[in-house]
């Protein structure tokens, strides 16, 4: 493979015109196809086979009236300090606003709350529950404008208005964020290569890459429909890995300028070397998210199978562009300062901030082991107590109307106002009124209820439908224990099944269906962790170390982000103003996202050790000079990932705002704390030991030459004497 892109790194930098060229016209392309087709992404979630999908399916078979499946608006009115809605001004503006709602698109019935019995007992507060015909996803702009223009209406009428529910429009977020962390990823460039033209083309690459594989998921949502964090996750990761990927091309290009190559072969032999560790790199990243799949949930795949893309895009834009890219810059690109760049890698006679790092840990290795380890096995300790779920009003920020409606409603009736759970009776036709009656008294008579509203049932008398309003917010164990009890009252009434569902069903559901998938997912990370540094490292105690590293720093990260999101720890300062329970998508995506950056790591620093070993260097200097010549560009690599990520924190969404801390302190642990701390101590605790394999293992192992190691041998025995100063390709850097 190295022997390839060799070659291909040749045949860009020679032919650069017509590769930027056919990237351009892709780029093209896509942008084209993206404004053509794409749709609007989908807010909500559903996994098919769930007992709250099966229930909303029967009821739009034989209830469709009652429209179980369509989205709610709950309006909440509230009288001025003082007054109450009863009195005549205050009641009429009600009123007005409940028959505007009535008359709006796409409605499908609206609860008057004074005939409803929606008005506390002071009459300060009442809300209208308004039944859309339509799922979330697909309330229309005009139907969104007409729920906000009976709002203000109302409003001027002296009353406090807000509205909650799945069909209130979410609020636009902002781009701040992004632009953030590209702003501290391009002054991380600067500092790193000490050349805005080398700063540059890992950026100019990255936007190109992030800007086709964005504009071809757009253009798949005209097919498919495609959850509104897909996009977000693919620009989110796309762009992390693809400004690292140049980042190691670019380094290596500038190392073998600076060693006297001609442009041409420079740009050949960056690729060849460092390109074959980002193949690797980024295969690792593909699986481990197009693993996704084999969860077994919709949106999750494609969550994974988007961002792979991206990444997928990213490396092949490495390989092919920015060769074309290094021909356009030359020498320019700063690798002609030959002295600056052999004083940065330690060939002056100084250490390197790397290898003085490396002999500090080797003085007390143990001592730095134990300190990591427990250091994040304390971070990781909130891990215990984290509660999955999926986000609704009850973590919308307070200055929302979402929030503000929450807390309205939770201080006027219970937060159990805020989840209702519709319960289904399905029995023989005509028998369906009857049953509905027997579950409602053992419904009335279990733990957590604050009401049960009488049954309704749909002509043929086979179906009938409940509400049951808990005395717990929807996101609670309460709320969801008593789903659970409510689901085994199933067979009280003979010859009648029962089903829950309703928002808050559909979350809880949909969250136990992602932890349950959270182990099995996890199994297959951790070993397809272990065969993939198995057979980069020919070593089996390399691999325990790495993936036990791995699952440290997955802990951790869990244990920190339940802290702040659930917990509410520090909360305050990262914007955070509700807490609850950590979103249930999140924990998997993680997990892949996590392995396969920390296996870049991994491969990055502790591959050019063992290249020191196998030359015969003594196992504590191959640790030592094998991480000087790594860490200063993982280093530079992991503040670039935690900027991109740490920028999403900023974003309005709780979800992507989990999701970018989540990921920037995930980068934080397994990059600073494990890869450059935990890994060198290990390594050098580990000595000799660390690179055995039993020999019939080593026959069946096939030799994977990542380093493109065959190829520095290829090319210095094919320049024979002509070469003064022979390069070590094996380095990155």
């Amino acid at each position: 493979m190295a022997s390839f892109l060799y070659r291909l790194g040749r045949f860009g930098f020679r032919r650069r015109w017509w590769v930027a060229v056919a990237w351009l016209v892709v780029l093209a392309a896509t942008l084209v196809g993206a404004a053509v087709l794409s749709e609007p992404t989908q807010g909500s979630f559903s996994i098919p086979g769930t007992q709250s999908q099966k229930a909303i399916d029967l009821l739009a078979e034989r209830f469709p009236q009652a429209s179980a499946g369509g989205a709610t608006a709950r309006v909440v009115f509230a009288a001025p300090d003082g007054r109450t809605l009863r009195e005549p001004t205050y009641r009429e503006a009600v009123e007005s606003a409940i028959a505007e709602l009535e008359r709006a698109p796409q409605v499908a019935s609206v609860d008057d709350p004074f005939r409803s019995g929606a008005v506390n007992k002071p009459g300060t507060i009442g809300f209208a529950e308004v039944t859309y015909q339509v799922p979330g996803d697909d309330v229309s702009k005009a139907a969104h404008a007409a729920l906000t223009s009976v709002i203000d209406r109302a409003r001027a009428g002296g009353l406090t208005v807000e509205a909650g529910g799945d069909a209130v429009a979410a609020e636009e977020e902002q781009g701040f964020g992004e632009i953030i962390g590209v702003v501290v990823a391009a002054v991380v460039l600067v500092i790193t290569f000490g050349s805005l033209i080398a700063a540059g083309l890992p950026l100019l690459t990255a936007i190109l890459g992030i800007a086709i594989g964005l504009g071809v998921i757009s253009a798949v949502s005209g097919f498919v429909d495609l959850s509104s964090e897909t996009p977000t996750l693919a620009l989110m990761l796309g762009l992390a890995v693809a400004i690292d990927y140049a980042l190691f091309i670019v380094s290596r290009y500038r190392h073998e300028l600076a060693a006297g190559r001609e442009p041409q072969e420079a740009a050949g032999r960056a690729v060849g070397t460092a390109g074959s560790a980002v193949v690797f790199a980024g295969l690792t990243v593909i699986i481990a998210l197009a693993a996704l799949s084999v969860v077994g949930i919709p949106f999750l795949t494609q969550m994974g199978l988007a961002a792979a893309f991206t990444v997928a895009v990213s490396v092949v834009i490495a390989l092919t562009l920015l060769p074309a890219m290094l021909g356009f810059a030359g020498r320019r690109i700063g690798g002609g300062r030959k002295r600056a760049l052999h004083s940065r890698n330690g060939h002056d006679g100084r250490a390197t901030f790397g290898v003085r790092w490396a002999r500090l840990i080797a003085r007390r290795p143990v001592a730095v082991l134990v300190l990591a380890i427990v250091g994040l096995g304390v971070v990781a300790l909130p891990t215990l107590d984290m509660r999955l779920g999926l986000s609704d009003d009850s973590t919308a920020a307070k200055d929302t109307t979402q929030g503000k409606a929450y807390g309205l409603l939770s201080k006027a009736f219970g937060p159990g106002f805020n989840g209702p759970l519709i319960v289904v009776v399905d029995a023989r036709s005509g028998a369906a009124p009857q049953a509905a009656k027997q579950v409602a008294t053992r419904i009335r008579g279990l733990d957590d209820v604050s009401a049960v509203t009488d049954p309704v049932s749909n002509r043929a008398g086979d179906t009938a439908i409940l509400t049951v309003i808990p005395d717990s917010g929807p996101s609670t164990e309460a709320t969801k224990g008593l789903v659970q009890a409510i689901r085994d009252q199933d067979g009280v009434a003979p010859g009648a099944t029962i089903a829950v569902t309703g928002f808050t069903a559909i979350n809880i559901d949909i969250s136990a269906k992602l932890g349950d998938a959270l182990i099995p997912y996890l199994a297959v990370v951790v070993g397809l962790a272990f065969v993939l540094l198995m057979l980069v490292f020919r070593s089996v105690l390399v691999p325990v170390k790495a993936t036990a590293g791995f699952l440290l720093s997955i802990a951790a990260t869990f244990g920190a982000v339940v802290a702040v999101f659930q917990k509410g720890w520090f909360a305050g300062a990262l914007g955070v103003d509700r807490v609850g329970p950590i979103t249930s998508f999140l924990p998997i995506v993680l997990i892949g996202i996590v392995f396969g950056l920390a296996m870049d790591y991994q491969v990055f620093l502790v591959t050019r050790m063992r290249e020191e070993y196998v030359h015969g260097v003594a196992p504590r200097e191959a640790v030592i000079s094998g991480f000087g010549h790594g860490a200063r560009v993982v280093t530079a690599a992991a503040i670039i990932m935690i900027s991109v990520f740490s920028g999403f924190i900023l974003a309005p969404d709780a979800i992507i705002k989990s999701i970018g801390f989540a990921l920037g302190v995930a980068v934080l642990f397994d990059a600073l704390i494990i890869r450059m701390t935990v890994v060198p101590a290990a390594m050098i605790l580990l000595g000799k030991l660390a690179w055995w394999l039993p020999r019939w293992l080593d026959r069946l192992l096939p030799d994977v030459d990542v380093e493109g190691e065959k190829l520095r041998h290829q090319l210095d025995d094919a320049a024979g004497s002509d070469r003064s100063a022979p390069v070590p390709v094996r380095e990155l850097v």
